[in-house]
């Protein structure tokens, strides 16, 4: 394997195994496809590419034409009961957990299936193989990724290719953000890494790390008795502490008058799902604040603006961002740069430095159409 793409590997498994990929003798490139790296890059083979996956831009990934082996390691899902999930994160575990992994499977699929000795792992779990109570959005979605690739490497299989797709299906996997740690330890996901790296090779179809010394257990007993295994697989659950009310959703806060949209508009909201999974803009009233008229109505500026295929949810804007925390939990607020500086987001910095959850990302200036040139542009016609 010379030239590796891995989708996801800014944390975790993925960041493991894009360190494990780098010191192999034969990686010249390891290409690492995220939303947000999370540490230093330390080896020169590996190079970082932001994209974030859910925005479905597979264009982007034309430029990894020369690769010979694929890794995706996306995925989500937290322990909790089913109706402590809400329908936005319920889509959002379908989409990182299946949907995505079988676009990008389908995008790659050409090379998979003609390129010689072309090397594709995907890592599902193994709570798709069992009853996982408590966890039920995530193992179904994990199942259908499973059921995916055993479907494709048949279908490899009877079309004459030699290459197989690798499904990995790890447990519990610690040390890594998935397991709720605000700090990353990469010596858990290091070793699995490693025996990941080992079977690719083998030509295997199915990995599950640890099968003989935890699952091989595990799954015997689900298979013996599904329903009483998955009884006690609740209890010991929420005996142990493993049930979690926080969501995992990174939530990114945007406000705006949105008057008059152009294209300058549809680039900052592109730009602020870059970093988050769900995105509230707040539209304002009117442009009193900057001492402008407005020209579309309120109700009007934000069905624009909803029907922006970034952005997820809309609301009418509080005269403080700041005080949006309070009914929103954003854990990015996103603000042009021209505002960085101003007596109002310094007094938010120092506010949001007191927490650990929250950041200010602050967007460059770019040259574009303005509402400035659009209102001026009408004001002369209209003269």
């Amino acid at each position: 394997m010379k030239n590796i793409l891995i989708i996801g590997g800014t944390s975790g498994l993925g960041w493991a195994l894009a360190n494990e990929l780098a010191n192999t003798e034969t990686s010249e490139n390891v290409y690492i496809v995220g939303r947000k790296l999370h540490t230093k890059i330390k080896n020169s083979k590996i190079k970082f590419f932001q994209n974030n996956v859910l925005l479905a831009d597979y264009k982007f990934f034309d430029q990894f034409h020369d690769i010979d082996a694929l890794f995706i390691t996306v995925g989500m899902g937290r322990v909790a009961k089913f109706d402590n999930l809400s329908i936005a994160e319920i889509n959002l575990q379908i989409d990182l957990n299946y949907k995505i992994v079988a676009a990008l499977l389908r995008y790659f699929y050409s090379n998979i299936k003609n390129t010689a000795n072309f090397k594709t792992v995907v890592v599902s779990s193994i709570a798709g193989m069992i009853n996982s109570p408590l966890f039920s959005v995530y193992a179904s979605s994990k199942a259908a990724t499973s059921s995916l690739i055993e479907s494709l490497n048949i279908e490899l299989e009877l079309q004459n290719s030699d290459n197989r797709i690798l499904d990995v299906r790890p447990g519990h996997i610690a040390g890594t953000r998935f397991a709720n740690n605000k700090q990353i330890d990469l010596k858990p996901a290091k070793k699995l890494a490693e025996e990941i790296v080992t079977s690719i090779d083998s030509n295997s179809k199915v990995l599950i790390p640890s099968y003989r010394e935890i699952y091989k257990d595990v799954i015997e007993r689900n298979n013996k008795d599904s329903h009483k295994f998955g009884v006690e697989s609740y209890q010991y659950k929420v005996a142990n502490g493993r049930e979690t009310e926080k969501p995992q959703i990174r939530i990114g806060y945007m406000s705006g008058t949105f008057d008059l949209f152009h294209i300058g508009h549809l680039n900052m909201l592109k730009k602020a799902k870059q970093y988050c999974d769900y995105l509230v803009v707040g539209v304002h009233k009117d442009a009193s604040h900057k001492n402008k008229t407005v020209f579309i109505s309120l109700e009007e500026r934000m069905e624009i603006v909803r029907s922006v295929r970034y952005v997820d949810e809309v609301i009418v804007s509080l005269p403080e961002d700041s005080d949006v925390r309070e009914i929103i939990p954003y854990n990015y607020l996103f603000v042009g740069s021209d505002y960085k500086g101003t007596e109002r987001f310094q007094r938010y910095e120092e506010q949001f430095s007191k927490l650990d959850d929250v950041e200010i990302v602050y967007f460059p200036y770019t040259k574009s159409t303005s509402s400035t040139q659009l209102r001026s542009a009408i004001s002369q016609d209209n003269k």
